[in-house]
């Protein structure tokens, strides 16, 4: 497995090998050893999370209040995602900047993201299909969300699929009316 940390801190790129024949593929998505080797802790499970979209469904920016906060290892199982990391840590030093990575189920890789950061995924095909490793089950009361489309944070958003079709972006209500980042009240 290669393994990459993003130029968010706190967030990495794996990406397993493929082990092709006739039959298919195999890999292996997630490692434990390999992974707490990397990042320099355990991941604990508490929660797997599935979700498929159609083409331009655009889903974050979200984010879990820390603390607690909320780990993430997302892997797409079907189709293809930008997957958008965005530091939301006050303190850091790279407070409000992002980074992307495509994941897809040609290359398999997976994103981790650790509390404190926030995530968006961008389908860019219909049918895609994306598996949430979390380290906190699902707590409504610390969920929040931030404007995908914030020009502080100017996020580039692809305007094609992945075919090279363009692609009409899908919002849900909530994440339409997400606030701004000058306008959350993070803590300090």
């Amino acid at each position: 497995m290669r393994i990459r940390e993003l130029s968010v801190p706190g967030a990495w790129e794996f990406t397993p090998r493929l082990h092709g024949d006739e039959r298919g593929v195999f890999t292996e998505a997630f490692k434990a050893s390999e992974f707490e080797k990397a990042v320099g802790r355990p991941f604990e499970l508490l929660q797997v999370n599935i979700s498929t979209s159609a083409a331009g469904v655009l889903r974050g920016i979200h984010y879990t209040e820390d603390p607690p906060g909320q780990a993430k290892y997302v892997t797409c199982v079907r189709g293809s995602f930008l997957d958008v990391v965005v530091d939301l840590r006050p303190a850091s030093p790279t407070f409000g900047t992002w980074d992307a990575v495509i994941i897809d189920d040609v290359e398999r890789k997976s994103v981790f993201l650790s509390e404190g950061l926030g995530h968006a995924l961008l389908s860019l095909e219909d049918d895609s299909t994306v598996n949430y490793l979390c380290s906190l089950e699902y707590s409504p009361e610390f969920d929040r969300d931030l404007d995908a489309f914030d020009p502080d944070l100017a996020i580039e958003w692809p305007s094609v699929n992945r075919r090279g079709e363009p692609l009409t972006f899908v919002r849900s209500p909530k994440d339409a009316a997400a606030p701004r980042l000058a306008d959350l009240k993070l803590p300090h």
